[in-house]
């Protein structure tokens, strides 16, 4: 038996009769029992990934095995051991939250008495009792993607796809899903995460790779990536746009990494980060440019991020267009 849940071995996939290269040669090794990341920004290839290992596309070429079955060779099986949430909750309003629960478990053919445990257990789980008869219409955002992660989890699979799961939540919904996630994997759940906020990624996942434009840019844990950009980020402050601008153009040889400027902000890392600070201000001030705000900080995947596509992760890229050969999201649902 394997130590991981999944592996992929140069996956690739693409659209457009070949023109557009969603993937571009993907391997990923994901270990059992713990939350791996997938980071990027949208159009970076990390729900096409999730797709393709949920069975809902196949690959234009490399291999995949997801809790040992080949998901082109036996989808039905990787389909049976696996849940899948996706960016969106995607439960029927028109049903309550215990209707929507039962109707899973028919769908997977599992047995009535047991569907009816079941559903009343995550009900519980996700602090839905109280709204369980109630119809999710009348849900708020937060419930309804508590409740869209407990369908995924009807069939008590041993592997879960979450795919961007916090999109659009308010941060109290968000720290309560995180919490959730954290009990699932306590429980034994192995979680592949697919996400775009860069604390949801440094809280959950104990393993990252990062995507760009369908390639891995960097993997290893969040600590790892930190300690690759670098000891100390000196964040500058300014009155107006146009002193930044300017000093950005006095600090931008205290790193080997580029000044990043957003607004009023100029962002450099630095390996000495007082000495770096001292010398920023004596530059600043022979510029005759006038500070507003100064610190030093430990370096955020923001950070690394940033330094390693040259733009954010939240930054919006156009979605890429799937063919007539996906297969429909429905079918992933365990």
């Amino acid at each position: 038996m394997s130590d991981y849940a999944v592996e992929a071995l140069d996956v690739v996939r693409t659209f457009k009769d070949g023109e557009v290269r969603a993937l571009d040669g993907v391997s990923l090794h994901v270990p059992t029992g713990e939350v791996f990341g997938l980071l990027g920004p949208n159009g970076s290839g990390k729900t096409t990934m999730v797709r393709i290992l949920s069975t809902i596309l196949s690959p234009t070429s490399g291999s995949a095995t997801v809790n040992g079955f080949d998901v082109v060779k036996h989808p039905d099986e990787v389909r049976r051991s696996i849940g899948l949430a996706g960016q969106y909750a995607t439960v029927d309003e028109n049903l309550t939250g215990f209707e929507n629960l039962r109707m899973i478990g028919s769908l997977n053919h599992l047995p009535k008495s047991f569907v009816i445990k079941r559903a009343r257990e995550l009900l519980e789980q996700f602090g839905l009792s109280d709204a369980a008869n109630r119809t999710c219409k009348t849900y708020s955002g937060g419930m309804r993607r508590r409740l869209d992660l407990a369908a995924a989890l009807v069939a008590n699979p041993p592997l879960l796809f979450l795919d961007e799961p916090t999109t659009g939540l308010d941060p109290q919904s968000r720290q309560d899903l995180w919490a959730i996630i954290e009990n699932l994997v306590e429980g034994g759940t192995t979680v592949l995460l697919t996400t775009q906020y860069l604390e949801e990624a440094d809280r959950l996942c104990k393993q990252l790779v990062v995507l760009d434009h369908g390639r891995i840019i960097a993997e290893g844990t969040s600590q790892q990536l930190k300690t690759r950009l670098g000891n100390t980020v000196l964040a500058l402050t300014f009155a107006n746009t146009s002193d930044a601008n300017l000093a950005g153009v006095l600090v931008k040889d205290l790193s080997d990494t580029p000044a990043n400027i957003d607004g009023t902000v100029v962002e450099v890392t630095v390996a000495n980060g007082p000495a770096a600070a001292a010398d920023a201000l004596r530059r600043i001030d022979a510029g005759n440019i006038a500070l507003t705000g100064l610190t030093l900080r430990e370096p955020s995947l923001d950070d690394v991020f940033l330094s390693l596509t040259g733009h954010k992760a939240e930054e919006e890229e156009a979605p890429i267009a799937e063919d007539a050969h996906s297969r429909s999201p429905r079918k992933a649902r365990s």
